[in-house]
């Protein structure tokens, strides 16, 4: 199941330490080959020895053996592993990875590490809730690590609610089902656009949206994860990305946008359409700054092409086409009506009216409505795993149309 895949098992100091014993022979009990990092703190709870026994392999504790005189590489170390599974995380080393504060091998791994990351935080029900806790999670989710939600139960504390380490079994489970997914999508080819367009007025002025393309490259990065090779498509932002089965191509305006989306369409097997693109553009744009004056600026403005309405018109049966709506009134309606007029296969529903939803946040609540009238609704997700379900959900309707 996890047949010589190579798990790197970070320790962090909780009381959960103790069930990392019973997920490293987990790990290894499903054919992984296991490698520990603790650091100082880790070792209060439970001792080197027991993780060295469990896993046939010297436990790393600090980047300088002073028994031994060999010097532990954290780059090494990174490059080794297939996935590094820190377990448990506490809310002190994830403030650490969030900020980037390499003070222990641990962290300095974590920072140097290609594969995948998973987390599985354990803390006190209080500091789970608290608001810079949640906001160094959404930090790594927005980063691609796979957080591990924590359970619910009685606490060290004697308190009872959220901030149980998930039970090593399921986090073993959730890593061996990442590695199952990871080339559900091999071979196929995806169109993601993202990010607002901006339609210029002049060279200083534009008419424009506060799209901050988080979530059109959170989609990017799911689908080159499980193995699809991406066109993103992206407006002016701020952000990038170094994934190699990502192809990230820059525009400004709509019409560059539906130029791309044109030509690189016929050539995929799906598209996403999650860029917030402008409906209309100043007719004609001025070649220098437009000086102020004591009249009234009208700027006559013409419709930009539908990038969505074009590409539902040329839509082979085999391929599949994904919309976002964002809505303030008749969220249901005009969702219901978009996909009908651009031919998509399901349309991805939020409403500004939802609190964490819509433009620069690293939130979203988000609804599913089908042609068929069906519709599916999540609650309040951070973009990256509201990624996580669209992906899941086109995964799924191409596994049925084979």
């Amino acid at each position: 199941m996890l047949q010589d895949k190579k798990i790197l098992l970070g320790v962090t100091g909780g009381i959960a330490a103790y069930k990392s014993v019973y997920l490293l022979r987990e790990f290894v009990r499903r054919g992984a080959q296991v490698k520990v990092i603790m650091t100082g703190m880790a070792q209060q709870f439970v001792g080197p020895l027991t993780f060295s026994a469990l896993s046939r392999s010297p436990v790393f504790t600090d980047f300088f053996d002073q028994n031994t005189g060999q010097w532990h590489s954290h780059v090494d170390l990174g490059l080794w592993a297939d996935a590094f599974v820190i377990a448990p995380l506490t809310a002190n080393s994830m403030a650490k990875m969030a900020i980037g504060l390499a003070d222990n091998l641990l962290i300095t791994t974590y920072l140097s590490a290609r594969c995948p990351v998973f987390v599985a935080p354990a803390m006190d029900l209080d500091m789970y809730a608290h608001p810079s806790v949640k906001k160094n999670l959404e930090i790594l989710l927005s980063r691609g690590v796979h957080v591990i939600e924590a359970g619910e139960g009685e606490l060290a504390s004697g308190l009872s609610g959220k901030g149980r380490m998930a039970e090593p079994q399921d986090i073993a489970e959730f890593v061996q089902q990442f590695f199952l997914s990871s080339q559900e999508l091999a071979g196929r080819k995806a169109l993601v656009t993202a990010g607002p367009t901006y339609e210029m007025i002049d060279p200083v002025r534009f008419i424009g949206n506060f799209s901050s393309g988080k979530m059109g490259f959170a989609i990017a990065r799911e689908l080159a994860r499980r193995g699809a090779k991406v066109f993103l498509v992206s407006g002016p932002t701020a952000l990038t990305t170094d994934e190699p089965n990502i192809e990230l191509i820059r525009v400004t305006s709509a019409q560059e946008m539906y130029s791309h989306a044109q030509k690189i369409f016929p050539q995929v097997d799906m598209a996403i359409l999650a860029a917030a693109v402008a409906d209309y553009r100043p007719a004609e744009q001025a070649q220098t700054k437009i000086k102020k004056s004591d009249q009234d600026l009208v700027i006559h403005l013409v419709k930009n092409p539908d990038i969505a309405a074009s590409l539902g018109k040329i839509k082979r049966s085999d391929q599949l086409l994904v919309g976002f709506a964002l809505e303030t009134d008749n969220e249901l309606r005009n969702a219901r009506e978009k996909i009908q007029k651009k031919n998509f296969d399901f349309i991805v529903l939020n409403s500004l009216r939802d609190k964490g939803a819509g433009f620069g946040v690293d939130t979203n609540k988000v609804t599913f409505v089908f042609p068929s009238g069906e519709q599916k609704a999540f609650p309040l997700k951070t973009k990256a795993q509201v990624a996580q379900d669209i992906v899941t959900q086109i995964v799924k309707i191409t596994n049925e149309s084979r």
